[in-house]
């Protein structure tokens, strides 16, 4: 009798010792989160998250809001709408970048005025925008236009082509960027009165 219970006592420990193994190998393959969850489950969500990532690093981060703490000039035209200036920066690539906001200061809604676009033809098929905005420095007597890209589309707020009564859309526009002597330019805009800016 001793000899057998003698075996059958081994064998439990063998197959205990093989269930500690098994354990042991799950838990180093897959394994649980904090949260329970196994690993396969944590490993799988690893590439929406840098899905995710990668899209947020891909979304354009240019000039849409512009630093309304500071007004360069304020336009006012005939039929309600207003241009508030509120930047002229330049940039260590040789640029001038313009911010501001667009108003519609008017009582009813208003169709934004095609000719702001500019009267060149390939600037015309490129859809509505602020092409048509130039900047003179006077003193080096030269004017500057809306840069484009290699498209052609120009570096400028596009899409707009109708603001409510009272509503204001934010908008930039980039040119290159006048002689570092040259600290003042006028900005025009067809149908707009002409305005003196400081370049910062």
């Amino acid at each position: 009798m001793s000899v057998w219970h003698g075996a059958q006592a081994r064998r439990r420990t063998a197959v205990a010792l093989a269930a500690v193994s098994l354990a042991v190998s799950l838990t180093a393959c897959g394994g649980t989160d904090d949260d329970g969850k196994s690993g396969a489950d944590s490993s799988s969500s690893a590439p929406a998250a840098d899905k995710s990532k990668a899209e947020d690093q891909g979304k354009d981060d240019g000039p849409t809001v512009p630093d309304t703490s500071k007004t360069l000039a304020t336009i006012n035209g005939s039929d309600g709408f207003q241009f508030v200036i509120h930047t002229a920066a330049r940039d260590s690539g040789g640029f001038l970048t313009v911010t501001g906001t667009i108003k519609n200061t008017a009582s009813s809604a208003q169709s934004v005025p095609i000719r702001w676009n500019g009267s060149e033809q390939q600037i015309k098929q490129t859809g509505r925008s602020l092409a048509g905005m130039t900047l003179i420095d006077k003193a080096g007597k030269k004017r500057y236009y809306v840069l484009r890209d290699t498209d052609g589309y120009p570096l400028t707020t596009t899409g707009v082509t109708r603001l409510d009564a009272g509503a204001g859309v934010a908008f930039f526009a980039q040119f290159p960027a006048p002689p570092s002597s040259t600290t003042q330019v006028d900005l025009q805009l067809p149908l707009m009165p002409t305005a003196t800016i400081e370049i910062s």
